[in-house]
């Protein structure tokens, strides 16, 4: 328990340059107060004391602004910056070492009793006010953009942004040990994609002067007109 705590704490430190000391950590930080909520109320929704597990999470709702239903299965180093707003579904599942922003939704997309919510992987970041829904995986060492809504499944190792997202796979190579949380270093996919329509449009019409320049000459040479380079 001790050596968990500790954990937890230490991924404050790595994550939030704002903790200074383990007391404060202890007591100001409603992300670390959700997670040992949830861990009370997950063993009481494990051992079918479902009312008192919801009671339990009702009233970590209350106090942290942050829903965590009783039934999500959770990793370890379990961050939540913030939190305020931050709703997390019966069959979520996320994974070790996870980063996320207030306003952060993980949802179900259905109403039948059956696995509706996300899987999160190992490492991933999800920024502030994103919306994942349905039960789809986030790959792990991947990014969530801040506010972006996510449907479909996200493969290992993409940033992820845009309404509705789209992902952009990167290189292993760029995936680091620590989690990168600066949200507007994040690849762009749609910007990506603007940019290489303008580079195309920017060659075409390159290629549409070069072909309408020598027809005009060829229409010159036909006509008996002298070109620019004819001899007099």
């Amino acid at each position: 328990m001790f050596k968990t705590l500790k954990e937890n704490i230490n991924s404050v430190y790595e994550r939030d340059p704002a903790a200074r000391s383990t007391l404060e950590v202890l007591l100001c930080y409603p992300g670390l107060h959700a997670v040992y909520f949830h861990k009370l109320s997950h063993f009481l929704w494990e051992h079918k004391l479902r009312l008192l597990a919801r009671l339990v999470s009702q009233f970590a709702r209350f106090i942290t602004g942050i829903e965590i239903h009783p039934g999500a299965k959770i990793g370890k180093r379990f961050f939540i910056d913030h939190g305020m707003g931050v709703v997390i579904g019966e069959t979520a599942e996320i994974g070790d070492d996870v980063t996320i922003y207030h306003g952060v939704t993980l949802g179900g997309t259905s109403w039948k009793k059956e696995k509706r919510h996300p899987t999160i992987e190992n490492n991933v970041m999800i920024g502030v006010g994103a919306k994942i829904l349905g039960p789809l995986t986030v790959g792990h060492d991947s990014k969530i953009g801040a506010n972006s809504v996510v449907v479909n499944e996200v493969p290992p190792h993409s940033t992820v942004v845009g309404i509705p997202a789209k992902s952009t796979k990167r290189d292993e190579s760029e995936v680091h040990d620590h989690i990168d949380l600066e949200h507007n270093r994040l690849f762009d996919p749609a910007f990506y994609e603007i940019s290489l329509l303008k580079s195309k449009i920017s060659e075409l019409e390159k290629k549409i002067q070069e072909i309408e320049t020598e027809g005009l000459r060829s229409s010159k040479r036909q006509s008996g007109v002298p070109g620019k380079n004819s001899p007099q």
